[in-house]
């Protein structure tokens, strides 16, 4: 079998931690994180409030908050 490359415990959308880790420390995923928690201040999101910016085409018209089984269940657009 072949050697994983990342090992360790995982999250429940099957990304390990090292590797999820290591992607937020990259251009790409600190632009994600800026965007995102810009737009959640935006939209009046609290630390621990249990709801997430949507990932819709509400977000062209200001956005929407929204519960995070609902919103990480819709692909994205």
């Amino acid at each position: 079998m072949a050697k994983s490359r990342f090992s360790g415990p995982k999250y429940a959308n099957g990304n390990h931690k090292s590797q999820q880790k290591a992607y937020n420390k990259t251009k790409k995923g600190v632009k994600l994180r800026v965007e995102s928690a810009k737009l959640d201040k935006k939209l009046g999101g609290k630390v621990g409030d249990g709801k997430d910016a949507a990932h819709d085409s509400r977000k062209k018209r200001g956005g929407s908050l929204q519960k995070p089984s609902i919103n990480r269940a819709r692909r994205r657009a």
